[in-house]
């Protein structure tokens, strides 16, 4: 009984946090966005990058900018693998090629896919100077767009949608790298290590010998989180105790998961000016979270009481799906559990948290303009069904707008899908499968799932270190991340140039407890016809039989 009232003394702590935490730091996401002066800092690193910090960018430039950056990031980064046998603290640490471009990829586009074991394949210069900075820009990237598509939403008969470096530099200096200095620090109290100590071989009371790993592990493992990047300094995640330690830092982790993805829908209603915009969506992604949990939860203590298979015992089951709903759930790919030891149902249900867009909440400013492309779909189906012209706050939805949505919204089902059914059909990709049938379609599914969508986490069942795997998964991830941004920003673009129209009588409220139900239903629905057939030939046939 004792455990139990703590168990839900903490969870009613970590949503009480959440909470709290949505208005102030939604309110400080709207001054950023917002803000018209520029620090000293800023202002020097816009000296040397040749940027007009007062500038606005078309949408086009504002794209282009963004896949540059991209491009760019891959390529240095990719470069800095390949030649850190030449770098400080190596520790004879390096990869091939295709792995090292499939992790260029991976850390760029926000993923944090790991082909590579984190404590066997980057040293820690590849750690610090590539990996935790990918970490940093990779999100702020995120962000940006979503502050973009916000502006897209707010001006009127503009051509512009702000600048992409001014957004960048001000979220990596005024957001992420002030909370992440804070969450370092509590993850050091915690007991997370911080070090550049090298590995140490020491003789075990058994006889033998064992490696005691160290690193610079607090730094990264803050933004790995709080960015929802999710690449681990180890290869066993946030399983790991020197990542990890004790149930403390497990709730730590999961606040900075969430933080930044539940605040972004409080800082749309206010630039928009509509609070009750904002409440729908954070209602939806709320509520389609607490809804995966609960199933999880629910799938795992059936299964045989309670299924500790693959789970940390310091967490238990139920902390181990918390944890992996919140990641699942956005694009943070972290793992404190193996979800391939999940029951049949338990380890659909986090694949379905992936293929539903992850918009419950969603990456940090993925989620957000995930689920705004489909509030859209759910009013132009409104519109459609009442016969009168979609609007959202003023702005009419109409042939070009939809196509950028509908647009966006295939890139990651057809990414999936294609690649899942070629894998399964080629030797050279179905035999990294360590189980064949329905569980291994759910593998190979969840491994392309996770990539398309940027979320970085495997169901560990797939031998994935091999060129056909890494190319195709590094694929996925680039296409999944720039495509989908590239559309949403046109979309963007189109909503900024039109004026904004007064409400009628005729105008369909999207601030309602009615709205935010249709929206989840469109969520669900969308998933649903796209996915299910698959889903039904993979976990749940699993369960059934």
């Amino acid at each position: 009984m004792n455990s139990a009232i703590l168990l839900i003394a903490a969870l009613g702590l970590l949503a009480a946090i959440l909470l709290l935490s949505h208005a102030p730091l939604g309110a400080y996401l709207y001054r950023v966005a917002s803000a018209s002066g520029h620090t000293r800092i800023e202002r020097g690193i816009y000296r040397l990058a040749g940027v007009d910090p007062d500038g606005d960018m078309h949408w086009r430039a504002y794209a282009a900018s963004v896949v540059a950056f991209s491009l760019v990031s891959i390529g240095l980064l990719w470069a800095l693998i390949l030649g850190q046998s030449y770098l400080p603290w190596s520790f004879g640490r390096e990869m091939n090629w295709h792995t090292a471009l499939n992790t260029a990829v991976s850390f760029t586009t926000n993923t944090n896919w790991q082909s590579y074991g984190g404590e066997a394949g980057a040293g820690y210069t590849v750690q610090m100077a590539g990996l935790t900075v990918q970490n940093f820009v990779s999100a702020g990237v995120g962000i940006a767009v979503a502050f973009a598509v916000m502006r897209g939403v707010a001006r009127r008969s503009a051509s512009t949608l702000g600048s992409f470096w001014v957004d960048l530099v001000r979220v990596c200096l005024r957001v992420l790298l002030p909370i992440a200095a804070v969450g370092a620090i509590l993850l050091l109290i915690g007991g997370v290590i911080q070090n550049l100590s090298a590995p140490m071989e020491i003789q075990a009371v058994t006889g033998s010998t064992q490696v005691i790993q160290g690193g610079p592990v607090a730094s990264q493992e803050a933004i790995k989180l709080l960015g929802t990047n999710g690449g681990g300094f180890f290869n066993a995640n946030s399983a790991h105790p020197f990542e990890n330690p004790n149930a403390w830092t497990n709730i730590v982790q999961i606040l900075l998961i969430l933080m930044i993805p539940f605040a972004l829908p409080r800082t749309y209603g206010l630039l928009v000016g509509d609070r009750r915009q904002g409440h729908a969506l954070v209602a939806v992604m709320a509520g389609i979270a607490v809804v995966s949990a609960a199933l999880t939860t629910w799938a795992e203590v059936a299964a045989g009481g309670a299924n500790l298979e693959g789970k940390e015992l310091r967490f238990g089951t139920i902390w181990s799906t918390v944890f992996a709903t919140a990641t699942t759930g956005t694009s943070t790919g972290a793992v404190n559990s193996m979800h391939e030891s999940y029951s049949p149902l338990g380890g659909g249900m986090v694949l379905t948290n992936m293929i539903l867009g992850e918009v419950s909440p969603g990456g940090v400013g993925t989620g957000f303009y995930g689920l705004f492309i489909l509030a859209l779909i759910a009013v132009f189906i409104a519109g459609l069904m009442v016969g009168r012209t979609p609007e959202l706050l003023g702005k009419t939805i109409g042939q070009r707008e939809i196509t950028y949505a509908a647009l966006a919204i295939l890139v990651m089902p057809a990414l999936v899908l294609l690649l899942t059914a070629a894998a399964l059909v080629l030797p050279v990709a179905k035999g990294a499968l360590l189980t064949s049938g329905t569980h291994g379609l759910t593998e190979m599914m969840y491994g392309y799932a996770s990539a398309a969508n940027n979320n970085g986490s495997a169901f560990a069942g797939l031998t994935a270190d091999q060129p056909y795997l890494n190319l195709t998964l590094a694929l996925a991830m680039f296409c999944g991340r720039l495509l989908p941004i590239v559309l949403v920003l046109a979309l963007a673009g189109s909503l900024a140039a039109q004026p904004r129209r007064p409400e009628t009588e005729g105008t369909m409220p999207t601030g309602t407890p009615l709205f935010a139900g249709l929206l989840a239903g469109v969520v669900l629905i969308v998933a649903g016809l796209t996915f299910f057939p698959a889903l039904a030939l993979g976990p749940i046939a699993e369960a059934l039989s």
